[in-house]
């Protein structure tokens, strides 16, 4: 939003800066924190926390800032921000406490650690950009309840794909189209990609390999069209979405995908393997309006009945600033799910799985996530991607089965457990 910038450089004028928490200390939240740090006059990332608190004093160092200490509490944490300092630590209390911070910044893709970090933020009055698409893919739409309590926003971010597809909705519906198909385009698609086959290209751009492996398998783009439906009251078209390999520009999908059909689906969101120009995201809609169909047709975009809308880059941790405005300055949520998921994202088998076998995490060895609609996920007792790390297989599982419930062992006493059945209870399918 072009207003942000002004926005930014009144508080930067006033000197009252925006005052960020950041949860994280990765690949992705250092670059949060040098944007912030070297581009984004106005703001200011006033703490850090991550279990690794060395590691939260080294992306300080990198971003060039060389006043920021260790803090055991919220109080050290208030009085260092009012000395001009900032501060880290591994105690998420110690940000959510602290009633100097304007937002959290959550960044590390965990489900349970974040979930009970948010709830708190929540409690004590925060607002919350979340770049965790896992997180709100699981159990979004109930913290989002719990944030609409406590008059707070609970919001995804800009530069991540699915506040870009959103963005480009809010433009389009804004025009007065109405968008039928919200599309993510993808490089690369192989539900079969491990830990061992993504190490170099991790390795190449110092990043997280299995954060990698979620790319290359399929689950974060799961993930991401996910929580887009649950935004705007989507489905998808079948599970796993339709995926398409279409190797040529994105403009050439309008004749692709059947109008009729996609009417009748009443809107979904889908992915593309290939396409060009990429990766980046675009938005098939249509008009009633046969005077407007003239000018679209004038205006270059072709005769219809679909209009395709693209962008053809995602900017990741350039544009959190900008979000991390908009909740603040502007009460402005970039994307929040509605009352009630549509889709869900649901674990599958990457290989054969015996009896006894604990699965590993995301982007792991033993399972990838695909997009389900949440009627048929409830309906089947599906496991969310998001908690089956952790759980015993029961019996042996075939390689591509979709896994239920039934099928594992879930450990005791985790958070984002309560949660889900929370959330399924206030959201029946």
């Amino acid at each position: 939003m072009i207003v942000v910038d002004r926005l930014l450089q009144k508080r930067q004028q006033e000197g009252k800066p925006v005052r960020v928490g950041l949860v994280g200390a990765g690949f992705m939240a250092k670059g949060v924190l040098n944007q912030v740090t070297n581009s984004t006059p106005g703001m200011e990332v006033s703490a850090v926390v991550n279990r690794n608190p060395e590691r939260a004093a080294e992306i300080y160092q990198e971003a060039g800032i060389d006043n920021a200490r260790a803090v055991n509490n919220a109080p050290d944490l208030t009085r260092m921000i009012e000395s001009g300092g900032h501060g880290y630590t591994d105690d998420p209390s110690v940000l959510t406490g602290c009633g100097l911070i304007d937002c959290l910044v959550e960044v590390t893709g965990a489900v349970h650690y974040s979930a009970e970090l948010i709830l708190d933020a929540i409690k004590n009055g925060q607002h919350v950009v979340m770049m965790n698409a896992e997180l709100d893919g699981t159990v979004g739409p109930l913290l989002k309840t719990y944030a609409d309590r406590a008059g707070v926003i609970l919001t995804a971010s800009e530069g991540d794909q699915p506040g870009v597809q959103m963005n480009l909705y809010r433009f389009v519906r804004g025009i007065g189209l109405r968008p039928l198909l919200i599309g993510n385009v993808k490089g690369l698609q192989d539900e079969y990609r491990n830990p061992t086959t993504q190490e170099g290209f991790a390795k190449q751009w110092g990043q997280n390999v299995h954060m990698v492996t979620s790319f290359a398998d399929g689950t974060k783009i799961s993930f991401e069209q996910a929580i887009v439906a649950n935004a705007v009251d989507f489905s998808v078209a079948k599970r796993g979405m339709l995926g398409l390999d279409h190797r040529q520009h994105v403009d050439d999908l309008t004749t692709v995908y059947d109008y009729d059909q996609l009417r009748e689906w009443g809107g979904i969101v889908d992915y593309v393997v290939g396409s060009q120009p990429g990766p980046g995201v675009f938005i098939l809609a249509d008009h009633d309006d046969a005077k407007q169909r003239h000018y679209l047709n004038l205006y270059k975009l072709g005769p219809g009945p679909l209009y395709s809308f693209y962008i053809p880059y995602h900017l990741c941790h350039f544009e959190v600033p900008s979000s991390v405005a908009r909740a603040v300055l502007l009460g402005d949520p970039v994307m929040e799910p509605l009352a009630g998921p549509k889709v869900d994202v649901v674990a599958v088998a990457k290989r054969n799985l015996e009896a006894g076998h604990t699965i590993d995490g995301l982007g792991g060895y033993d399972t990838y996530g695909v997009a389900e609609n949440y009627s048929v996920s409830r309906g089947e007792n599906l496991l969310p991607i998001g908690l089956a790390e952790g759980c015993r297989v029961t019996h042996a599982i075939a390689k591509d089965t979709a896994l239920t419930y039934n099928d594992v062992e879930v450990p005791e006493g985790r958070i984002g457990d309560r949660l889900r059945e929370e959330q399924d209870q206030l959201f029946p399918a």
